[in-house]
């Protein structure tokens, strides 16, 4: 399986990304790395409610994101209307996704005797929704952060970040991955017509 990412700027977005290049939210454990990975729960805080019900939530409210954060590109960054491209109901599973109470932190002391964040009890798989939803809601409604919306430039890589670079001048998604095989790719390119 490949690795999970977490670099497009946002939570919903970073969701957005375990749908490629294969799915990688087909079961509970990988859906548990994610969760913790981007960031919904404090490092150790243990899944104990999560099911195989798990993954699916997670894969519906990310058609929901996609079709609202493409839509909203197609629109050049402006807000995603009805009719424009994008199903009606997405807008109404985010939203209600979104209403559901997220995980309540709580400051704890750790065993050095600082503050630390937890939670005030194992999070439910609707809280973790409404937490992705709410960051949605978050980006979508935000003008400066919907404005940094940007697919990357690279082939055939069809994820989305915010570019939140000096002069918004980010093209990829990240410059390790899709960045660095342009680079190679132009290498091969100025290689081929040296040779020729």
């Amino acid at each position: 399986m490949d690795e999970l990412r977490f670099d497009a700027g946002r939570i919903c977005l970073d969701l957005l990304a375990t749908a490629h290049p294969c799915e990688r939210l087909g079961s509970v454990g990988p859906l548990c790395a994610w969760i913790h990975g981007c960031g919904l729960v404090p490092p150790d805080t243990p899944l104990t409610l999560a099911d195989a019900a798990w993954p699916t939530a997670f894969r519906e409210l990310r058609r929901s994101v996609g079709q609202l954060v493409h839509g909203c590109l197609a629109q050049g960054g402006s807000p995603p209307y009805p009719g424009a491209g994008y199903p009606d109901g997405a807008l109404d599973r985010v939203n209600d996704a979104a209403r559901a109470a997220p995980p309540t932190p709580r400051a704890v002391r750790g065993e050095d005797g600082s503050l630390v964040r937890a939670l005030d009890r194992p999070p439910e798989c609707a809280a973790l929704l409404a937490a992705v939803a709410r960051d949605t809601v978050e980006l979508l409604t935000d003008p400066v952060a919907r404005a940094g919306l940007r697919q990357c430039a690279g082939d055939n890589c069809p994820l989305v970040y915010v570019d939140m670079s000096r002069g918004r001048r980010r093209r990829w998604c990240s410059s390790e991955v899709c960045g660095n095989r342009e680079r190679v790719a132009r290498h091969r390119r100025r290689a081929a017509l040296a040779r020729s």
